[in-house]
């Protein structure tokens, strides 16, 4: 009996030392968030995850674009044609915005909040309705566009002319920000192999184990995955569809991604999935992984053309027949695992 009992102490302190996976889940910027830690004591592993699960809220919070935060406090300045002074990274966060608007031909456009609000998506339990068509027509005729800001230092204004159609929505943005948040507050509390997920938005630090991250990409129009793909370290990805926020009317849907040169939402496309690479534009990983989706998927068939212009290299698009198609550098990482 003592032998045995020995023999289940030793079994129990081997247990204890072996690598603990830490996970921890939440729901922020409207979504399913799930954090990953590998290889780390319990409390080193939760501190951390705490910490970024707490810049997660503060970033949702801060910027959320229909309950009353510094966003909505800009979008009423902005509306009433005034000047507003913000916070130095609320500053930094819309030039990053405006650049990576430019180089993505304005196809994403975080200046869009109010035809977003039109279609209804300013809402957790958005309706199947479509908007006033005169509504509609005034807006798209006022050209909204986050270009149409002008920064000075912290005070941002609509310019000489104010374009009081725009309105700011980091919903597009704030999400790949957030990852890359998460990636140097992990680095600075000494956590090297992490997974964050935030709502499709996937980004990989080291490893588990020696064992790449490995993640599926959904299926657009079943509860499956489509394809899989290992992440490397400091690797992102992320994926635009038609069916996370939706409506039908008459069986014809209408997402929640909005075409700014129609005011409506963007209908030849069902999914985009990009990988970002470690490192790419100066760090910034996270960010793309949210942003490049966004216009690649309302570019529509010329899709190829932008992601070449983007420097986006990997790229798996699903068209609205359901065709699959991916770029060489994708085909190369991904395994399918069925079509559309």
């Amino acid at each position: 009996m003592k032998a045995l009992l020995l023999a289940l102490i030793a079994l129990l302190a081997a247990a204890c030392g072996r690598p603990a996976l830490h996970a921890q889940e939440s729901y922020v910027f409207g979504t399913r968030v799930e954090v990953l830690v590998w290889g780390e004591p319990g409390e080193k592993a939760r501190a951390a995850t705490a910490e970024v699960l707490r810049e997660f809220d503060r970033l949702h919070r801060t910027y959320h674009a229909w309950q009353p935060s510094a966003m909505t406090a800009l979008n009423e300045a902005l509306a009433a044609g005034r000047a507003h002074e913000v916070t130095p990274e609320f500053a930094g966060f819309i030039r990053e915005a405006q650049a990576m608007s430019a180089r993505g031909d304005h196809l994403f456009d975080p200046g869009l909040g109010r035809l977003i609000e039109l279609w209804g998506f300013h809402d957790d339990s958005f309706k199947a309705e479509l908007p006033a068509p005169e509504k509609l027509a005034a807006l798209v005729r006022a050209k909204p566009s986050i270009a149409d800001l002008r920064i000075d230092g912290t005070k941002v204004s609509g310019g000489d002319t104010p374009n009081t159609a725009v309105a700011l929505d980091f919903g597009g943005y704030l999400k790949g920000v957030a990852l890359d948040r998460a990636a140097a507050i992990f680095k600075e509390r000494g956590i090297a192999n992490a997974l964050i997920n935030i709502g499709g938005n996937v980004m990989a630090l080291g490893s588990k184990g020696g064992t790449p991250w490995r993640v599926g990409i959904q299926h657009p129009r079943q509860p499956t995955p489509m394809a899989t793909l290992e992440l490397r370290d400091g690797e992102a990805i992320g994926t635009s569809g038609d069916y996370q926020r939706f409506f039908e009317i008459d069986g014809r849907r209408y997402c929640h991604l909005i075409d700014p040169r129609t005011g409506r939402p963007s209908t030849g496309t069902q999914a985009v999935s990009v990988l970002i690479p470690a490192g790419f534009d100066g760090g910034r990983a996270g960010t793309w992984s949210d942003v490049a989706s966004k216009p690649l998927f309302i570019a529509g068939d010329d899709w190829r053309g932008l992601a070449e212009r983007l420097g986006i290299d990997h790229v798996l698009r699903v068209g609205a027949d359901g065709q699959v198609e991916l770029t060489d550098a994708m085909r190369a990482r991904v395994k399918l695992e069925s079509r559309p």
